[in-house]
């Protein structure tokens, strides 16, 4: 009797506990990752978030952008990673996804590398001859817009769709002048190449920019805006962390293997591929560089020019007049405080 009685006292204390605010409305989240080389790797593995919010998080890895914008809008998943070009889909076809940090700036991660005895020492060079890029990617983007800034009409140029893998086995067999592309594909040409121009040196000239952002369910921010916030001040402090001390991410420091660890990637290899990208601070993020500014922003101007040029590839059917209904400058500008 004693025993038993010992026992409903226990299962008792139990239910008390687990019905306690702490469990009974502990909230959760899944968040879709990529495997781009970021900072805020670290915090992922370090647990940062869970820590600061109490949440519970469940992280899924996406092999593609567009895979992770349609998670989104089924509810799969209310945070996650995608490039420029899967946002701006998303924005046009009326998903309820919102824009709310910069992943990173591209920047020198995707540049045009032209072969060695092709004669192209500049754009203009490039009348005739075959260039190799994935369609209706942000490379293939970045080339019409370099062309055009150039003075260069695109129908002079033969661009051809070639994958990643496809390039580097056309730029052996020397099928193709020209690519615009990343790594690993990026390093292999480049060391029988030149590169004429990169991914920030065109956003430099022309505003359009082409970066990787973190987008959360429109309607599931509104009920969950404190985590947002707290979620947006871990990924500004990571950013951070990176920039101030940079010199520390070495093949072997403990923070280039956690950022092997969640991407698969080589340690080794995180060095320079971090070294590629941009991280733009919180200010700059808040800012009409990038998210501030409405219409006007940055980050707005850019996904209505990769919209503009998905739809004449067909990918998409319309484009909206103001790309900033899907930017929201306001975790950022809390994060820069």
């Amino acid at each position: 009797m004693t025993s038993r009685r010992n026992f409903l006292l226990a299962l008792a204390a139990t239910s008390a506990v687990f019905s306690a605010p702490g469990f009974a409305q502990q909230k959760e989240v899944t968040i879709a990752y990529q495997d781009m080389l970021v900072p805020w790797r670290v915090a992922h593995a370090a647990g940062e978030i869970e820590k600061a919010t109490g949440y519970k998080i469940n992280f899924r890895q996406f092999g593609g952008g567009g895979d992770v914008i349609r998670a989104l809008a089924s509810g799969q998943v209310q945070i996650g990673e995608a490039g420029s070009a899967p946002i701006a889909a998303g924005i046009s076809q009326g998903l309820p996804v919102e824009l709310f940090w910069i992943l990173d700036d591209i920047n020198d991660a995707e540049a045009l590398i032209v072969r060695n005895g092709s004669g192209v020492a500049s754009l203009a060079d490039l009348k005739g001859k075959k260039i190799g890029v994935p369609f209706t990617s942000t490379t293939h983007f970045h080339t019409l817009v370099a062309l055009d800034h150039a003075k260069v009409n695109a129908n002079d140029v033969k661009i051809v769709n070639l994958r990643p893998p496809e390039v580097a086995a056309a730029w052996e067999r020397g099928d193709i002048d020209a690519t615009f592309i990343w790594e690993p594909v990026l390093s292999k040409v480049k060391a029988s190449g030149k590169q004429l121009v990169s991914s920030g040196e065109i956003s430099k000239q022309t505003g359009k920019s082409t970066f990787d952002g973190v987008v959360v369910n429109r309607d599931w921010a509104k009920d969950n805006a404190e985590f947002v916030a707290q979620f947006t001040k871990i990924l500004a402090a990571a950013d951070e962390r990176y920039r101030k001390d940079k010199a520390k991410w070495t093949a072997s420091s403990p923070e280039a293997a956690a950022v092997a660890k969640i991407t698969g990637a080589k340690a080794e290899d995180v060095p320079a591929g971090l070294a590629l990208y941009r991280f733009p601070t919180a200010r700059e993020q808040a800012s009409p560089t990038w998210l501030g500014g409405g219409k006007s922003s940055g980050a707005a101007a850019s996904l209505a020019a990769t919209a503009a040029f998905l739809k004449t590839q067909g990918t998409i059917a319309n484009v909206l007049p103001d790309y900033s209904v899907g930017v929201n400058p306001k975790y950022a500008e809390k994060a820069a405080q």
